[in-house]
């Protein structure tokens, strides 16, 4: 376990190897799962200020779940959740021309119609953010997985050598800031030549 600031991190973070493969996965964790993506509070807003730039991405099925469930929805465990299409796709996602499930939201940021980019635990996947139930400043920070979807993206990893917190540096820096990924990527190195 790395402890940095409140935030307890899996060694797996920075011992397991990972890197997507959307020409084998096809975007699968964009519907195969429990409940919709989890949100953060302030994620709701977000959702709320933009859904009419993201919803011209968005599939007729999407838009028709939106206005059913409306823009997110509570789940027991998960708390604020996007909504989903038959407990499957998420309402945000669709399928390009290859089969892969895109997301409304990051085609819209891409297009540089808004500057969220998507919920930060969909950037963040196949690392998962619990929250303490005993100190609410406390965060635990997990390597997850899917054991067969992700396969093929572990397969890679382990080809290409890529740590899984180097593959998403990205979205551990927008989660996170740059200070605490530069300590985590300084505990990895230390860790590797101790």
């Amino acid at each position: 376990m790395i402890v940095i600031d409140n935030i307890l991190i899996s060694d797996e973070v920075i011992s397991e190897q990972f890197v997507c493969d959307l020409s084998k996965c096809k975007g699968g964790c964009c519907e195969d799962g429990d409940a919709g993506a989890p949100l953060e509070d302030k994620e709701l807003k977000e959702l709320e200020n933009n859904y009419e730039v993201v919803k011209p991405y968005m599939t007729k099925s999407g838009i028709a779940e939106i206005e059913k469930q409306g823009l997110y929805v509570h789940d027991r465990y998960f708390g604020w959740v996007t909504p989903t299409i038959d407990n499957k796709i998420c309402a945000y996602g669709y399928r390009d021309e290859k089969g892969i499930i895109k997301c409304a939201i990051e085609q819209a940021y891409n297009d540089g119609k808004l500057g969220w980019k998507k919920p930060i635990s969909c950037h963040l996947f196949p690392i998962k953010i619990q929250q303490s139930q005993i100190d609410e400043d406390l965060e635990y920070v997990n390597y997850e997985p899917r054991e067969d979807l992700c396969a093929s993206a572990c397969k890679l990893g382990k080809s290409l050598k890529v740590p899984a917190y180097q593959f998403l540096k990205e979205a551990i820096v927008r989660k996170y800031g740059e200070a605490f990924y530069e300590s985590l990527d300084a505990t990895a190195e230390h860790l590797k030549n101790s």
